[in-house]
């Protein structure tokens, strides 16, 4: 990480920068510069130099988003983040010094958002925050008219009140922001839900990998379609696998 840090606009009511971060990291040198770094931001950062600790301070104080270290001691930072998911769906980004493959895809398999390789500059690692903190508090869509005449119920799959979708067995309420599959509400993280938000504003459309990157991770410039990919498919696990198709070459598309 870089030592030399600008700060950034100072924040306003609101502003992601007053968000309070957990960041569990095992280098106290790495550790300390990171957060001096954060903290320049407006950030409040919480630290821990091992999983369990990390853990413990996430159960008692319940931070806005988790920086986890890979490689950390008592409990890894794969390890860690599997528990956090037990419990939370606050935005995880994943922090690994090699950004191997390994690394990576067991990040995100384990329910990170996102991730950066160390060393890290401190704009890059600010951006992904933030963009990780506008997901988790995204607003819903405007409500529209509402055709009293259909009554809620849904037409044609795609189609139901202004402010619900439906897919199959699959309904998408979008000023509620909850989903159900088969009338059974679908526990999505922030992440998960903005990506399938963006397959159902267009069903039947691909969309290929780069533009789900920019739209929904807004790091296009040099994201790693990577986490794309073990997001749709964290998601097909809980929305059906049949729901999202690949079409080889260019993207996914959601069945209408």
């Amino acid at each position: 990480m870089t030592t030399a840090t600008p700060p950034g606009p100072a924040p306003g009511p609101g502003s992601p920068t007053e968000a309070h971060l957990l960041l569990v990291e095992d280098d106290e040198v790495i550790r300390n510069t990171v957060r001096m770094s954060l903290e320049r931001y407006g950030f409040t950062v919480s630290t821990a130099g091992d999983g369990l600790t990390g853990l413990e301070i996430f159960r008692e104080r319940q931070p806005d988003l988790l920086l986890l270290d890979v490689m950390l001691p008592e409990l890894d930072g794969i390890g860690l983040c599997r528990r956090v998911r037990e419990l939370s769906l606050a935005p995880i980004l994943m922090m690994s010094a090699r950004g191997d493959a390994l690394d990576v895809v067991s990040g995100l398999e384990a329910g990170a958002d996102d991730y950066v390789v160390k060393p890290c500059e401190s704009a890059v690692l600010v951006a992904r925050i933030r963009s990780l903190l506008r997901r988790a508090s995204f607003t819903p869509m405007a409500r529209g008219p509402r055709d009293e005449a259909r009554g809620g119920a849904p037409e044609a799959d795609g189609a139901a009140r202004p402010d619900t979708l439906v897919f199959g067995e699959l309904t998408i309420d979008t000023l509620g922001m909850e989903v159900c599959r088969a009338g059974e509400p679908l526990a999505l993280t922030p992440t998960e839900l903005r990506l399938l938000l963006e397959f159902a504003g267009s069903p039947g459309v691909v969309l290929e990998r780069r533009t789900l990157l920019s739209r929904v991770w807004d790091h296009a410039w040099q994201g790693d379609t990577r986490v794309v990919d073990l997001h749709v498919q964290r998601l097909r696990a809980k929305i059906g696998a049949e729901r999202i198709e690949t079409v080889r070459g260019f993207g996914y598309k959601l069945r209408r």
